[in-house]
């Protein structure tokens, strides 16, 4: 292992800068945790959703086990046995990582409330924190994880290898499975914690909101506890298994392409960026201060615009003296340029003049609400997709696929800071309800809301960076496959990567097709999901409204426990088939009609997922803010018509916003490295088709 870092320094930098981050998590947790709780009632009803969160977690962790235990035993036996191996250990790390963030995320809300009796500041001091324990536990325990995995595999291959190339490549080789682990993960948390999150709200707005008239979070609703149960499961774990898996592929396969140019040094500079990106995301996070009655969205746009200025700097360096080549670094500037247009074409789409007119159509009811939220989540597709189109062409201009490869690394080296200007937005949404169910004095409600509503703008940012991220990781996943199957080739002349596949095939045609038409059957299946989980919270809430004697008096105390059982069984429920599709299906087309039609297929998937994930994101993040600029106070307030039309607008927005748009990324990074880990076993098994039937 001591040679290996000799001529590796970038996993010992690696290695360094996860230990690093995890530090840091530890003092802020230790930060968070010293913070007062507040009343008994606020600590009873912050324990309630702690506890609710940690039931679902662990029964959706037991379901998820389940499934890596049997895809790692199909790897141990038809791929490798070390790739089984990496497999199970990205999956345990992003299991991890999201366990972390939900402990402190859900120790974190009560604290926020306490923390709004004295300043606004003093509850962004804490909310954000914990949003940064979650972006840093991702962050952190990816690239110490990865490094960690890479040097083992390293040192393996040294025992029957001697020289140092042939040892990176066959240890590059199985560390896609820890990709693969990672997205498998990520695909359950999005795809469960969605379903479980939107049910949730759904059932507590249409029943509470709507039909009994009551307030957002009001304690006779027996879904609120499940409602904020929810918020973190899907935005804290969600999210972050979802940026996890975005960040280690996207290190994977820079790697990959890099070791397919016999690049030795370009492996240590995919290492050393990542490194260099968590170093400037916790200085970053120190930028994110307020004073009192400033905009707390510039405070998060300067922690992001800091992290984002020292990992160019840094970057700059790193490309150009040590490196050598200063059109590296213009292709890893292009993905992270790209990164930030997308995150802030989505503040713009989910927040001001969008959100007021969106707001305004609700006037006449919700059908224009839904219509004008509609166009805005479309016209907010055009600026990203370009954005990311001219990133992917400067990358490969600079410096060829490997460009690519690496642009997609830059757009996510800062994602500790990405995490957590979304990871914090569930914190505060928690801070509102302890507030308004521990009945807080209306000061400190409207902190909190204040806080929140900026919370939707981030989480729209974050969204953003996780689609662009999956758009460009995606890319240099399909760029690693062709390699892999002999879809590209090499000019030794121009020293260049051609890919290969000819469109006028009809099988490619045919793959064009069915893998276009993929995202759409993901998002239909995913929002049914919410729907029929939603349903039966809603007839539950109604029921408890109807046959509690007492409850709408409020002298009787709901039944939070059986809504947040029927969401939890819903959610995971609902969550299988899709998860085991995203794995089947390049399976089934690549063994059936090649792998130049399976080509087709990632790519028709990649065309219209990316554009159909900013759409539904920025659509309902859109629909979420109007409706809660009207709870503001404006166009008549809460309890208006005005108001009733934005609820429902904002009900059709939440499975956009929260469980199709989101998981959307994930279905098409998991598709590309199934395609890629099995790339040699899909060759085998259509082979053997041809053989046998023509």
């Amino acid at each position: 292992m001591v040679e290996s870092l000799r001529n590796l320094p970038g996993i010992g930098a690696a290695l360094g800068a996860g230990f690093l981050g995890l530090l840091f998590v530890v003092y802020l947790s230790i930060k968070i945790l010293r913070k007062s709780q507040g009343t008994e009632k606020m600590r009873e009803i912050s324990e309630m959703i702690h506890e609710g969160a940690m039931a679902f977690l662990s029964r959706e962790f037991s379901a998820i086990v389940l499934f890596v235990v049997t895809l790692g035993v199909v790897l141990y036996f038809f791929v490798a046995k070390k790739t089984a191996i990496a497999f199970v250990s990205g999956a345990f790390c992003s299991t991890l990582a999201g366990y972390l963030g939900m402990q402190i995320a859900t120790r974190s809300n009560a604290r926020t409330a306490q923390g709004a009796t004295k300043s606004f500041n003093e509850m962004l001091g804490i909310a954000f924190p914990g949003g940064a324990v979650m972006g840093l536990s991702v962050a952190a325990l990816g690239l110490f994880g990865l490094s960690l995995v890479f040097l083992i595999f390293l040192h393996l291959a040294g025992l029957h290898y001697e020289n140092f190339l042939d040892r990176i490549i066959e240890a590059t080789q199985l560390i896609v499975g820890f990709s693969m682990g990672a997205s498998s993960v990520a695909l359950f948390a999005r795809v469960g914690g969605g379903i479980y999150t939107k049910a949730a709200d759904m059932g507590a707005d249409l029943v509470g909101k709507v039909e009994a008239g009551i307030p957002e979070d009001d304690p006779r609703n027996p879904a609120v506890i499940a409602d904020n149960v929810g918020d973190n499961v899907g935005d804290v774990t969600g999210m972050g298994a979802d940026l996890f898996e975005s960040y280690v592929g996207a290190i994977i396969s820079a790697i990959i392409i890099a070791v397919a140019f016999q690049n030795i040094k370009g492996v240590m500079l995919v290492l050393l960026l990542p490194a260099w990106g968590i170093i400037s995301s916790i200085i970053g996070i120190f930028f994110v201060r307020t004073a009192e009655g400033e905009d707390p969205q510039r405070a998060l746009r300067k922690g992001m615009i800091a992290s984002a200025s020292l990992f160019i700097i840094g970057a700059f360096f790193l490309a150009t003296f040590w490196y050598g080549k200063v059109n590296v670094f213009f292709a890893i500037l292009s993905g992270l340029s790209a990164g930030m247009v997308v995150g802030f074409t989505a503040e713009y789409y989910t927040s001001g003049k969008v959100v007021r007119n969106i707001a305004e159509s609700s006037r006449t009811g919700p059908a224009i609400n839904i219509l004008q939220g509609i166009s805005s989540g479309m016209f907010s597709v055009a600026i990203p997709v370009v954005a990311i189109g001219v990133a992917t062409i400067v990358a490969y201009k600079f410096a060829n696929v490997f460009g690519i490869a690496l642009s997609a690394v830059g757009m996510l080296s800062i994602t500790g800071m990405t995490v957590a200007i979304d990871a914090y937005g569930p914190i505060a949404d928690n801070a509102c309800g302890i507030a308004q169910m521990a009945g807080m004095a209306p000061e400190v409600r409207r902190r909190a809301e204040r806080l929140d509503a900026v919370g939707n703008t981030t989480a729209a940012i974050g969204k953003g960076f996780a689609i662009g991220s999956a758009a460009l990781t995606a890319l240099a996943l399909f760029t690693a496959f062709a390699q892999t199957v002999g879809l590209s080739v090499y000019d030794e002349v121009t020293m260049t990567s051609q890919l290969i596949i000819n469109i006028m095939k009809p099988q490619v045609v045919a793959g064009l097709f069915i893998g276009g038409v993929v995202p759409f059957l993901f998002s239909a299946a995913t929002m049914q999901a919410v729907g029929r989980s939603a349903f039966k919270i809603v007839e539950e809430v109604r029921r408890q409204f109807r046959e509690i004697p007492g409850l709408m008096a409020g002298t009787a105390r709901p039944d939070s426990a059986r809504c947040v059982d029927i969401a939890t069984r819903g959610a995971l429920r609902e969550m299988v088939v899709p998860g085991i599709a995203a794995v089947l299906l390049p399976l089934i087309v690549g063994t059936i009609l090649g792998v130049e039609a399976l080509g087709g297929f990632l790519a028709g998937s990649l065309v219209t997922g990316v554009p159909l994930a900013i759409f539904l994101a920025n659509a309902g993040g859109a629909w979420d803010n109007a409706k809660k600029y009207i709870e503001e106070g404006n166009l008549g307030g809460k309890g208006s018509e005005v108001h009733k039309a934005s609820v429902i607008g904002d009900t059709v927005g939440d499975p956009f916003k929260d469980t199709a748009g989101p998981s959307l990324n994930i279905l098409l990074k998991l598709m590309a490295i199934v395609s890629l880990v099995f790339a040699n076993t899909i060759l085998a098994f259509h082979n053997w088709l041809v053989v046998l039937f023509l």
